[in-house]
């Protein structure tokens, strides 16, 4: 399966030591410090993964993507309150491969029906 999620923290960070001054009283993580942090633990899982400006995108088992998933979240949870998580699954058991697949098959018919 491939999982294409974002994660955005929002209010205080759980984790006092992440906090930085904002001035006028207000204290805030970075979002991407928090983005970084989580991209870091997708990395580190070893399984294919992309990361653009909107999504991560990693290409596993069901149990292996989804931990990793359920792991960045977490740490991106350190920089807030509260996490909001977008997830989007293209399960196709069988198949790997696909991260790089699709887009190769989508690029070959981009410059088939641009010769048209």
């Amino acid at each position: 399966m491939i999982v294409a999620f974002s994660v955005q923290p929002t209010g205080e960070p759980s984790d006092p030591h992440l906090a930085r001054d904002l001035g006028e009283g207000s204290d805030a993580a970075s979002v991407h410090d928090a983005v970084a942090a989580a991209v870091r633990i997708v990395r580190e899982s070893g399984l294919p993964t992309r990361t653009s400006s909107m999504f991560t995108e990693i290409e596993g088992e069901w149990d292996e993507v989804m931990d990793v998933v359920r792991r960045a979240t977490e740490e991106a949870g350190r920089y807030g309150s509260r996490v909001s998580l977008v997830l989007k699954a293209d399960i196709r058991p069988g198949h790997v491969g696909e991260l790089d697949g699709k887009v190769e098959r989508m690029e070959a018919a981009a410059t088939r029906l641009e010769g048209r």
